[in-house]
């Protein structure tokens, strides 16, 4: 039995729209023997007659009509599916499943949504909040198309591309006392303050914590917040300070820095994906427009 193909269904539509297979013929530009011939390998394969032809005009059966009914909605659908692929390639539809660690909802999703959302509107994005190693685990999972997260080491399957380098500094609310801008703090001054930080479950936290055990700091923890928007709104109203991104306190008139020797040590923002994972065009274009945004920003180079 011959395999059902595309071109069967066309040419049975043609005859039944034409009643003639000489008419259809020249409409399709082939010759009637030849569509005589596909037409009845179709009925073959379905195992019924769909066309009429004892009359003057050709017509479809009973069951060519009911045939023909599905035929034309399967061939409507087939073009819709094909103007949809049109459409997810040039970007007019799409969705992307996006997660990124905590520290980068306060200062690099909402203007990377922003951009895409003004540049392909039709795209619609799933956001989501959570730990490095759950974005890790989900796109293995094929749960997520992109994270954003801190270089390191990934889990076997996961493809890391470094964005940019990001810097962490000491925080105070706006005007401190002059002395405190003029000379740089050592992490001894720093082990006297009183501090407001990220709680334990972030991976900023765990790079603070290194830094001072560094040093042989003991830290004066007054707060622990698991938001950096909370940690911010504190620190403008107390005497705390706070580690925050440098990115973050550019973006709040209300946050002033205090200079740290040595600094507390950069780390690389990564963009992770599982390894040859089907990249979308929504994916690829959230890509380019995270690299033009970073480099729009200033941010310093991986």
């Amino acid at each position: 039995m011959a395999a059902l193909e595309l071109r069967h269904l066309r040419y049975l539509l043609a005859v039944a729209e034409h009643g003639s297979f000489t008419r259809a013929a020249e409409d399709l530009h082939i010759s009637q023997p030849t569509l005589s011939q596909q037409v009845k390998q179709l009925e073959r394969t379905v195992g019924v007659q769909l066309l009429d032809r004892t009359g003057r005009t050709v017509r479809l059966t009973d069951a060519g009509e009911v045939y023909v009914h599905h035929a034309q909605r399967a061939l409507r659908d087939l073009a819709a599916a094909e103007r949809a692929v049109l459409d997810v390639s040039d970007l007019s539809r799409g969705h992307l499943r996006l997660a990124a660690t905590p520290t980068f909802t306060a200062y690099l999703i909402g203007p990377l949504v922003a951009e895409l959302h003004a540049r392909h509107p039709g795209i619609t994005l799933d956001v989501k909040e959570m730990t490095q190693d759950r974005i890790a685990s989900r796109l293995l999972a094929d749960e997520l198309d992109l994270g954003i997260a801190f270089h390191g080491a990934h889990p076997p399957g996961i493809t890391a591309t470094p964005l940019f380098t990001e810097t962490l500094g000491l925080v105070v609310g706006a005007g401190p006392p002059a002395a405190d801008r003029a000379e740089p703090l050592s992490p001894r001054d720093l082990g006297e303050r009183q501090l407001a930080l990220l709680s334990g479950d972030f991976a900023t936290r765990g790079h603070i914590d290194t830094y001072f055990a560094a040093h042989g700091v003991r830290p004066r923890i007054a707060v622990e917040s698991n938001s950096i928007q909370a940690l911010a709104e504190i620190v403008q109203r107390t005497s705390l300070a706070t580690v925050l991104p440098d990115a973050v306190t550019h973006d709040h008139p209300r946050l002033s820095p205090l200079r740290l020797s040595p600094a507390l040590p950069a780390r690389t923002v990564s963009l992770l994906r599982r390894e040859n994972a089907y990249r979308s065009a929504a994916a690829r274009a959230f890509t380019r427009l995270t690299r033009e945004l970073v480099h729009s920003r200033g941010y310093p180079p991986a």
